[in-house]
């Protein structure tokens, strides 16, 4: 079985929605499974999370996660541009997977959301892109062939999924914000089930 690890932050519940999405399309491919993880609020007080586990929702995840899963897909809101802190600071303690070259040739894709229609979902996508190529990661997009990429009034990007949450910064995601994360979900589960078997 291929398990893709689906890692995400969030703060209002928009790029959680989308992990969700994403989850579901991991399922849908025969030989997948999906594990959502996510990651704690960085404080500048401390390194250590405020508590070991989340009050609610998945656990955090932990380099083992990267260690044990065939592929990845990373979400995050976006901040000025770029991926939240939170993300980053994880992506950060990566050095020693980096050295090893654990990550190296698994699939991976990414997911953002954002307040505004012109909030930086592109180069928030990038950002959490430009680690990823470092581990050497293979990156799996949107391609035009998916027809909601081509209809949607919201969010959806060829660099990845994506969610306009608009001035209420609602979690609700449009149908064709769905239909396109749970594409990305397909797409990176599609690749890890082809490489696992090859």
């Amino acid at each position: 079985m291929a398990e893709v690890l689906v890692l995400y932050y969030s703060r209002n519940g928009g790029t959680a929605e989308l992990a969700r999405q994403v989850c579901r399309g991991v399922e849908a491919v025969a030989g997948a499974t999906a594990r959502l993880r996510t990651v704690p609020p960085v404080a500048a007080a401390s390194e250590e999370p405020a508590q070991p586990v989340p009050a609610s929702g998945p656990p955090y995840a932990t380099l083992d996660d990267l260690r044990e899963v065939h592929g990845l897909v990373l979400g995050s809101p976006t901040r000025f541009g770029n991926m939240a802190a939170p993300l980053k600071y994880f992506l950060d303690s990566t050095a020693a997977l980096w050295l090893s070259g654990t990550l190296a040739g698994k699939p991976a894709g990414v997911f953002t959301s954002t307040q505004t229609m012109h909030g930086g979902q592109e180069t928030t996508l990038v950002s959490m892109m430009l680690p990823l190529l470092h581990h050497g990661m293979l990156l799996v997009g949107l391609p035009y062939t998916e027809r909601a990429l081509n209809e949607t009034a919201s969010g959806g990007t060829p660099y990845g999924a994506s969610h306009v949450g608009g001035a209420n910064a609602t979690a609700t995601l449009t149908e064709a914000e769905k239909v396109l994360a749970q594409a990305l979900g397909r797409r990176v589960a599609t690749l890890c089930v082809q490489l696992a078997r090859a």
